[in-house]
């Protein structure tokens, strides 16, 4: 990796403790890791001591953006007919019975092209919910698809064990068998989980959902991540009333109290959605440091509602950005996620203040980061990963609004990077992705697509 310098940036915003946005900034990269940060003034020395320079001017360079909930695979699925116009559980009716064509190639396949969309929109760390595995299909087959892009990944083992015949939402065709789910479980946190400082890969235990899984498997999963060190959890929770609903009715308990119940609160967990969390379960999310994946795309185009991320950002809860799976939100662009949190958060209140750009933005980053766990990525400062990414701003739609970059990347059209650096690495140049070629692998997935949707081999 050697050492990079990047220099003469139009604005370099840093989410460091102070929020520093520095103009003509600069950074200083040994191997992956931040050197040093200021304005290209201060680090003009490190020029002769550079292996290699970036000259980003007219560009903002900010922490890489962390997506804290994808289904990669779904990016298969997007725009199936049958389903445009659902809500939640008719939506998911009408694709599982084509997920269980699922095999070991689709997920490698549509791994790699998801992680290429999500680099390309900003993002230099995602988690992942893997929760159906039929036929051959393993968690390894996306970790492998994801390295070979070169993102920073937090894979989780997810599962569905209640089908319809006990009262759950899948065919039983889809469910596995719960001693299985948790073997399985134990054998990727012992082979995959790096719980290093810079770690590129770690696991979490990722149960799919209260309609699909028994209160006993969320229960052993809580007690088998524990037995590990730092291997968090994550689920679906309080998505639409319909999920309320079922909670109710089938455990006596709002979705706030089910995971309180199951042992599942905590700052080693994180819930995906959280659309109709009560007011009385946000306090205890805040009050325990339990976290949120904020999805406002696909909570949109499945008219779930709009998440109170204003009261959970009020009570202290951890709150990153999500891009949900690519068949519920049919889009993997982080930064667009961000543009419209800040948006629905004011259509819903009535209120243009309700969030703003930076709010936007730091929870894009910083919250991210911390939803996951991690304390070496989100920031730009000395000690801090090197993940970064760059945008040009002399692009058509940031025209007019250079008196304020940081907001011009939130309220104008989101555009893809120019530059990105994970863990050290440029895997953008030139808004190029140096690690693939891009126009073969979405013939392939394409083909995959087709093949799935209409029930064929591929």
């Amino acid at each position: 990796m050697g050492t990079l310098l990047v220099k003469n940036i139009a604005l370099l915003v840093t989410m460091d403790e102070t929020r520093r946005e520095i103009e003509q900034g600069a950074l200083f990269v040994r191997d992956n890791v931040i050197e040093a940060v200021g304005t290209t003034a201060d680090l003009a020395d490190r020029a002769d001591a550079a292996d290699e320079v970036f000259d980003l001017a007219g560009h903002v360079v900010l922490p890489g953006l962390v997506n804290t909930h994808h289904h990669m695979y779904q990016s298969l699925t997007r725009v199936v007919r049958g389903c445009q116009n659902h809500e939640l559980f008719d939506w998911l009716r009408t694709l599982y019975p084509i997920w269980e064509g699922l095999r070991s190639e689709a997920i490698y396949v549509s791994a790699k092209l998801a992680a290429a969309e999500l680099i390309l929109s900003g993002c230099t760390t995602s988690s992942d919910h893997l929760y159906i595995f039929p036929n051959d299909v393993t968690l390894e087959d996306e970790i492998r698809g994801v390295a070979e892009v070169g993102l920073r990944f937090h894979a989780t083992r997810g599962s569905m064990s209640v089908g319809e015949s006990q009262g759950g939402l899948p065919p039983d065709s889809v469910v596995e068998d719960e001693n299985a789910i948790l073997a399985d479980s134990r054998r990727v946190i012992e082979a995959f989980h790096d719980m290093s400082r810079y770690s590129m890969l770690r696991i979490g235990l990722a149960p799919c959902s209260p309609f699909s899984v028994s209160q006993d498997l969320m229960r052993t999963s809580a007690e088998l991540a524990r037995s590990y060190n730092g291997v968090r959890l994550h689920t679906h929770l309080a998505e639409t009333q319909g999920d309320v609903a079922y909670s109710l009715e089938m455990f006596g308990l709002k979705p706030g109290d089910y995971a309180e119940d199951v042992g599942w609160v905590g700052e080693d967990v994180w819930h995906a959605h959280c659309v109709c969390l009560a007011p009385d379960s946000i306090e205890k999310f805040g009050r325990t440091g339990t976290g949120v994946a904020h999805c406002p795309g696909s909570n949109a185009r499945l008219a779930s509602g709009i998440a109170p991320v204003r009261a959970m950002l009020d009570h202290g809860v951890p709150v990153g950005l999500g891009v949900d799976g690519s068949a519920s939100n049919d889009s993997g662009h982080v930064l667009s996620e961000a543009r419209l949190a800040m948006l629905m958060q004011r259509a819903g209140s009535l209120n243009p203040g309700e969030m703003t750009a930076r709010e936007a933005l730091e929870i894009g980053t910083l919250g991210g980061a911390r939803v996951l766990g991690r304390d070496d990525i989100g920031a730009l400062k000395p000690g801090m990963a090197a993940d970064f990414v760059s945008f040009d701003m002399s692009q058509l739609p940031y025209a007019g609004a250079l008196h304020d970059m940081v907001a011009a990347l939130i309220f104008c059209t989101s555009l893809n990077v120019s530059t990105s650096v994970i863990n050290g690495r440029v895997v953008v140049r030139d808004g190029v992705l140096t690690t693939l070629e891009i126009e073969p692998l979405i013939a392939r997935h394409n083909t995959i697509a087709r093949a799935l949707v209409n029930g064929e081999p591929y």
